[in-house]
């Protein structure tokens, strides 16, 4: 972790806290710092600082802290992606989180397998385990929203128009012949298709609320790949 976030029930006053658990171990292991040391710091939905590591044993640690920046922007972006493989999913809230989207849906689509949903890493906590592994790497302290939505059309029908209205549409889907904008400012709506991709029927619907289908190029890509290529063609900057 290139952070250590805390949340509230850290906090013992405005500029200090305690830790323990997975970052205490993370100081031992990995940063191999003393008592005195300066770390890097954030607190959960609020800013960025500087700690000194002024109490330190095996179980747990204190830091007093220097607040000194706000967090990196987000991506002007709303990802919607057919809800991937259990083994891919935590990897990819963490890209996603790395690399600053702040709303993520998880949709079904025909290609979806059904067992999928019940997977645990989409629990609560699962969930929010990767955005903070994803936080940490990034030295962001944002929580993205994750949103479930397990039937395809009851969503494009009554929720997609409103979320994406006033954004650029966009459907990454490989058997298009427009090539995927570069370099955008606009706030976006990117969708992402499940393994196999969308029907040319859950093709359609989308495009008939205003989406552009776009392709990455000759490659078919797993989903895992698909969403830090385009976030990094479509947010170059």
């Amino acid at each position: 972790m290139n952070l250590l976030l805390l949340q509230a029930e850290n906090m013992l006053n405005d500029n200090l806290a305690e830790i323990s658990g997975r970052q205490v171990q993370h100081i031992h292991n990995t940063l191999n710092v003393e008592e005195g040391s300066k770390l890097t710091v954030g607190l959960l939905n609020h800013k960025i600082g500087r700690a000194s590591l002024i109490e330190l044993n095996e179980n747990n640690a204190k830091l007093e802290i220097e607040w000194t920046s706000n967090p990196p922007a987000a991506l002007p972006l709303t990802l919607i992606i057919g809800l991937p493989r259990p083994k891919m999913l935590k990897r990819i809230i963490q890209t996603a989180t790395t690399m600053g989207v702040k709303e993520i849906y998880f949709i079904h689509s025909w290609k979806v397998e059904k067992s999928f949903w019940q997977t645990p890493w989409l629990t609560k906590e699962k969930l929010i385990e990767n955005c903070i592994l994803g936080l940490e790497q990034a030295k962001d302290t944002v929580m993205p929203n994750i949103h479930i939505r397990k039937r395809f059309k009851p969503f494009v029908e009554d929720e997609l128009a409103a979320i994406s209205e006033g954004s650029l549409k966009i459907l990454a889907h490989p058997i298009s012949e427009e090539a995927c904008p570069a370099d955008i400012k606009n706030q976006t709506t990117l969708i992402i298709g499940p393994e196999g991709g969308f029907t040319p029927y859950e093709v359609g619907k989308l495009e008939d609320i205003g989406f552009t289908s776009v392709h990455l190029g000759a490659r078919i890509l797993r989903v895992e790949t698909a969403v830090p290529v385009l976030l990094g063609r479509l947010f170059q900057s």
